[in-house]
Order: structure tokens, then C-alpha cells, then sequence
């Protein structure tokens, strides 16, 4: 089987891809190859997975009127085109998207000739790319039942329940053995992410509580995005940085660092919280403010609903806010535990699995 995958700009659409890409080169003889851009994570998170990828030139819309929007659409066409000879080219037997502007062209690229697709949304309300995609797609893979509710009723026969697809190394170590494996002993262990970019407001609060810390009494990484590193690490009292107290650019190792979290400290992106949930950690989630429809707070706030997390509004994050918050849970065991067991109530450990026996279908019909 051949299969052509596209998903691309942040963490949150390339993961998923390369989730789907891991678990089709498992379980199938797959020849896989990827589509994405070349400013995007994917020319660094899929090449360092050891796939190949095609790069094309193609850009989001802007959401106000503007006349580089003729700019977009003149990419977009041409995107089509070169998308049409990379299928040409690799001939897939099923081409998945998986979210980002880029994946759009692909699947359009894929239905004018003839190419069985299946595009995934990630999040509760379907975004630009997905509205594009849907009508041409063969299939449209879901992560919440309450997308129906955004998607037109004459598509809903297309569409399957899935979840998010999930790295499935993340997801089958335990927390003590984790720790073990980074050297670490029974001290509570906090992994803080901002998102794959990195958030400003999330990193101070983050600085804050690190130079306000004893560190030695807990373990604590976080993740502060390529753009903002420099000047967070600038601001950290340098005392308390090495040993305990790590600060990255990025977490590329997720699968040997989230199972070892006792907290875990997050955006609330539609991956992000699906981890966090297939994992059974406890969470503060700090939806960010500057997302189309406001899904990340629709997002939390469903967690935080079921007693998996606790949320904190941007808005409302202040440097006491969230050490109270943190100290709040990472001291106490018994909540902990109570969160986690309420979280993985509402994790979904198998989407990968799920997508790969659609496309297996799919390939069969062709």
C-alpha cells in the first residue's frame, strides 16, 4: 500500500500525521510520503522521523479583507497543480489529511484524480481546512461527536468517530517506570508545554514560578517555544536552571517525558488534551485566547467538566494564580490520582488504529 499524508504548521496537525504514519509502516507493507511546506514544524518533526516529504508553496487565508488574499488563492491553484504531479508521481493508494492549510490542495489535488482521502479534524469545530477539504473527501475522521453539530447533515454519512491519533509509544509506559528511565526518584514531576510555538503569557507565568520554586522538592521541564527561548532563558535565576529544573525549545522526546509527568501544564489544543487524557494525568489547562471559534476553551473546559483538569483563562493568569493552582495538586497524591482516573475516563488510545482500518477499507475499494 502506498500512502500520501499531509498535515502541517504546528505540533498539533503533524503529530497526528506521523501517528498514522508509524501505525500504517507497523501493521502494513505502507511506502509512505508526506506533503507539507517548508516554514512549517513538518520540515523538521517529519524529516527527523526518517520519512520523506515533498515540499509546496500554498498560505492561510487572512481573515479580514485584504487583497494579498488574491496572493493566497493564486498560491492555493497552483498548489493544486503541484500537488496533482506529486500523486502523478508517488501514486497513493489513499491520501489522509490531517489539518493545516497545506493538507487543503492535497485532498483536492487527490479527489479530481479519483484518490480515495480521508481528512481528520482534530478539534470539536471543524477549521478552514477541513470545510474546504470535506466535500472531497471520501472520508472525514472526527474527534468529538459534538462536530456533527458544524458539519453539514449531507456529509454526516462520510463521517467517523474516531479521536485523536496518538503517538502510541506515549501512551503504553507507566509513570513509575518512566521515571525510572530518566533517573528520577519519587519527587512530583511537572511537564509544562505552551504549544509548539511557544505562548508569551504562559512563559512568564511559567518564569515566575520557577524563580519562586524550591527545586528541590519537585522535578519540573517545560517546553517554551523556538521563538521565545532565548529571552525566557534570559529571565530564569541561572541558579535554578540544570538538575531538577529543565527549560527546552521543544520536547522532541514526548514519549519518554509525558508518561513520567504527575502534572501536566498545557494549552488546550484538541492533541494536546487528547494525550493528556489517553495518558490519565491530571491537567492545568490555559486555553489560548487566539484560536478560531475559541475551541481551546471549549476544549478545557470539557475536561475540566469531567474532573480531568483545572482550567485558568489567560485572562486570569497572574503569577499567584497559577502557583497556587500548581501547589494545589502536585502536593497532593490523592488528587492527583482522582484527576488522572477521571482524564483517562475520557481518552481515546486506539484512533491511530481506527484510521488505519479506513484507509486499509478504502485501499480495497480502489
Amino acid at each position: 500500500m502506498r500512502l500520501l499524508i499531509s498535515g502541517g504548521g504546528t505540533a498539533g496537525h503533524i503529530n497526528p500525521a506521523l501517528a498514522i504514519a508509524d501505525i500504517a509502516k507497523k501493521e502494513t507493507d505502507a511506502e509512505i510520503l508526506f506533503v507539507g511546506t517548508e516554514r512549517g514544524l513538518e520540515k523538521t518533526l517529519v524529516t527527523r522521523e526518517g520519512y520523506d516529504i515533498k515540499f509546496i508553496d500554498v498560505r492561510g487565508l487572512i481573515r479580514s479583507l485584504s487583497l494579498k488574499n488574491f496572493v493566497v488563492i493564486a498560491k492555493f491553484l497552483k498548489a493544486i497543480s503541484d500537488c496533482k504531479k506529486i500523486i502523478k508521481d508517488f501514486r497513493p493508494d489513499v491520501v489522509v489529511g490531517t489539518g493545516g492549510y497545506v493538507c487543503a490542495p492535497v485532498i483536492v489535488a487527490a479527489s479530481a484524480l479519483g484518490i480515495p482521502s480521508i481528512i481528520h479534524e482534530q478539534n470539536v469545530i471543524p477549521g478552514v481546512t477541513v470545510k474546504i477539504a470535506a466535500s472531497k473527501a471520501s472520508c472525514i475522521a472526527i474527534s468529538f461527536e459534538d462536530t456533527l453539530k458544524y458539519i453539514k447533515p449531507s456529509l454526516h454519512s462520510k463521517c467517523h468517530m474516531t479521536g485523536n491519533p496518538l503517538d502510541e509509544k506515549l501512551v503504553s509506559v507507566n509513570v513509575k517506570d518512566a521515571k525510572a528511565r530518566l533517573g528520577m526518584d519519587d519527587k512530583p514531576f511537572i511537564v509544562m508545554i505552551g504549544g509548539s510555538l511557544g505562548a508569551e503569557r504562559v512563559n512568564q507565568a511559567m518564569v515566575d514560578f520557577i524563580n519562586s520554586c524550591d527545586e528541590k522538592s519537585l522535578y519540573f521541564t517545560s517546553a517554551a517555544g523556538k521563538r521565545y527561548y532565548d529571552n525566557v532563558i534570559e529571565k530564569i535565576d541561572k541558579k535554578k536552571l540544570g538538575g531538577n529544573i529543565n527549560v527546552l525549545p521543544y520536547i522532541y522526546n514526548r514519549e519518554e517525558i509525558y508518561p513520567a509527568a504527575d502534572l501536566i501544564i498545557s494549552r488546550a489544543g484538541a492533541l494536546s488534551v487528547s494525550e493528556i487524557c489517553a495518558l490519565g494525568k491530571p491537567s492545568i489547562l490555559i486555553p489560548s485566547p487566539n484560536v478560531a471559534h475559541n475551541h481551546q476553551e471549549y476544549n478545557a473546559k470539557s475536561i475540566e467538566k469531567g474532573g480531568g483538569a483545572v482550567v485558568i483563562l489567560e485572562s486570569e493568569l497572574t503569577a499567584q494564580v497559577f502557583k497556587e493552582t500548581v501547589e494545589k495538586i502536585i502536593f497532593d497524591k490523592e488528587k492527583q490520582n482522582k484527576m488522572g482516573a477521571c482524564a483517562k475516563k475520557m481518552g481515546i488510545c486506539n484512533a491511530s488504529k481506527r484510521i488505519l482500518d479506513i484507509i486499509i477499507r478504502l485501499s480495497e475499494k480502489k
